[in-house]
C-alpha cells in the first residue's frame, strides 16, 4: 500500500481540494468520487470574516467531513495561538489552499532579524507562516504544496506587472521549494465550465531540469499541451522584500506566461496550447429535469426585456450620481440565453437571487421560458456531487460558495500525478 500523504487544507471553503484529493463515498446519496491517491486530510481551516451567520461554508464542510475536520477561526488567530502554545497543529506532508488575489507587498527584508513582514490581512502571508511552522516542526513536513488563485495573479499589480506572483515564488524559493505553475481553463480539459485559474505546485528540495519539467512535469502530465514554440527566462530575487521593491519595476507587460517552472531563483515560462482529446461536458449535461425546478427560478415574462438589455451590447451616455459628470459607457453583448451545448461561463459569487443581472446564467427551456440555474446545477458545474451544498444554506449562500469554489476535477488530476510520482520516488 502506498504511504499516506497527510494534507492540511487552508481556506477550505466547502472542501474542493479535499474532495478532489480524497474522493468521497456516500452510496445512499449516489455519490462515489474516486480518490486521487493515498491522501488523508488531517487539519483544515475555514473562516469567513464576520459573524457566525457568515460561517455557512464551514458548516457545510463539517457536515460533509465530520465535526473534527475543521478549525473555524481566523487563520491569523489560529497561528498566533499555536505560537503561544495554546493550540496544536498536526504535521502535514502537503499543504493546499485557494487564497484571494491581493496586494502582496512586504515591509521588511530577510536580512533583518524579524524577517519579512507581510501586509496585514493578506492571506498569502498566513500560508507562508503556516509553511514556516510546519518546517520548524520537522524539515520533512510540507514536502508538497498545491495552491489555486485567479489567473490575474500572474499580472498584478497594474503598476508593477507580475510583482505579486514573483513575491510568492520568492517566498517559496526562500524555503527551498521548486515550483511549477499552470493556468488551467477547465473547459479545455473536458469539464462543463469555462473557468481559468492558476494552479501552483511546489515540491521541497527538488532539483529539476527546468525545460524538461516544463513539458513533462506534474502540470504537463495532468494537463497535456503542445510543445512550446518559445520559452522565456525570468530571474526571481530570493528575498521577497527585494522582489517587492524591484521586480519588473516600470514594466508594462508581466514576464509570466500560462505555464512555468522555477528552480532556485531561475524560472522558465511559456504560453500554452492545450492538447486534449478526451470526453467533453457541456452546461446541458448538468441540467436537472425541468419539472424539478422551483417556480421562482423561472424568469417572469415582464422581466425578459430587462434581462435582454443587461445582456446586450451598449453604447450610451451615463451620469455619475455623486458628481454629475457625464461619460460614455459601452460594453459588448453576451450570449443570451446561455448555450447549453457548450461549457458554461464562469460561475460568480452573485449567481443567486431573483433579480435580473448581466452575469447570472439564464437558459431557455423547451417551452420557451427562461430560467436561472438552481444550486444543484451550480454544484455540478464545479464537479461537486449534486446537492453537496444543500446543508441548510439559502440558495444565495449556495451560489456564493460555488462562485468561490474550484473545479474539483483539477486538483484531482494534479493529485493523481503527485501520488504516482511519490510512489515512484519511494521505490
Amino acid at each position: 500500500m502506498d504511504e499516506e500523504i497527510k494534507v492540511a487544507e487552508l481556506f477550505a471553503g466547502v472542501g474542493g481540494f479535499r474532495l478532489g484529493l480524497e474522493g468521497y463515498n456516500a452510496p445512499e446519496r449516489g455519490w462515489n468520487l474516486p480518490s486521487a491517491g493515498p491522501y488523508k486530510t488531517v487539519w483544515a481551516n475555514q473562516w469567513e470574516p464576520g459573524t457566525d451567520r457568515k460561517q455557512f461554508a464551514a458548516r457545510c464542510y463539517v457536515e460533509r467531513f465530520g465535526e473534527d475536520s475543521l478549525v473555524n477561526d481566523d487563520i491569523a488567530t489560529v497561528l498566533d495561538q499555536y505560537e503561544a502554545g495554546e493550540r496544536d497543529i498536526p504535521d502535514a506532508d502537503m499543504v493546499v489552499g485557494g487564497f484571494p488575489c491581493q496586494d502582496y507587498s512586504v515591509a521588511r527584508p530577510l536580512s533583518q532579524a524579524t524577517g519579512i513582514e507581510g501586509k496585514k490581512g493578506v492571506l498569502w502571508w498566513s500560508i507562508f507562516r503556516f509553511l514556516n511552522i510546519q518546517l520548524d516542526k520537522s524539515p520533512g513536513n510540507a514536502r508538497y504544496c498545491m495552491f489555486e488563485n485567479v489567473d490575474r495573479l500572474l499580472k498584478s499589480p497594474a503598476r508593477q506587472r507580475g510583482r505579486d506572483f514573483a513575491i510568492i515564488l520568492s517566498c517559496l524559493a526562500s524555503l527551498g521549494y521548486s515550483v511549477e505553475w499552470r493556468v488551467v481553463n477547465s473547459a479545455e480539459y473536458g469539464f462543463p465550465q469555462r473557468r481559468k485559474r492558476v494552479y501552483i505546485y511546489a515540491e521541497r528540495n527538488a532539483r529539476w531540469d527546468v525545460i524538461e519539467r516544463l513539458t513533462h512535469g506534474v502540470m504537463a502530465t495532468a494537463f497535456p499541451m503542445t510543445p512550446p514554440t518559445r520559452i522565456d527566462r525570468v530571474s526571481i530575487p530570493l528575498d521577497p522584500y527585494e522582489t517587492s521593491q524591484s521586480f519588473n519595476r516600470g514594466g508594462k507587460i508581466a514576464p509570466f506566461s500560462d505555464a512555468g517552472v522555477m528552480v532556485g531563483n531561475e524560472a522558465v515560462t511559456c504560453r500554452v496550447v492545450e492538447h486534449y482529446d478526451g470526453p467533453r461536458m457541456t452546461l446541458g449535461d448538468v441540467l436537472i429535469p425541468e419539472y424539478e425546478v422551483p417556480e421562482e427560478y423561472f424568469v417572469p415574462e415582464s422581466q425578459r426585456e430587462k434581462w435582454e438589455y443587461l445582456k446586450g451590447s451598449k453604447r450610451e451616455k451615463r451620469v455619475n450620481k455623486a458628481t454629475g459628470f457625464e461619460y460614455s459607457y459601452s460594453e459588448g453583448a453576451m450570449t443570451f440565453p446561455d448555450a447549453i451545448d457548450r461549457p458554461s461561463r464562469t460561475i460568480l459569487t452573485g449567481e443567486g437571487g431573483r433579480g435580473a443581472s448581466r452575469f447570472k446564467h439564464v437558459i431557455e427551456c423547451p417551452d420557451g421560458r427562461l430560467r436561472r440555474l438552481v444550486p444543484d446545477e451550480l454544484d455540478q458545474l464545479q464537479c461537486f456531487p449534486r446537492g453537496w451544498t444543500n446543508t441548510g444554506m439559502t440558495d444565495g449562500q449556495r451560489a456564493f460558495c460555488m462562485g468561490n469554489a474550484l473545479v474539483v476535477g483539477i486538483p484531482h488530476a494534479i493529485g493523481k500525478v503527485i501520488a504516482n510520482s511519490s510512489s515512484s520516488d519511494a521505490r
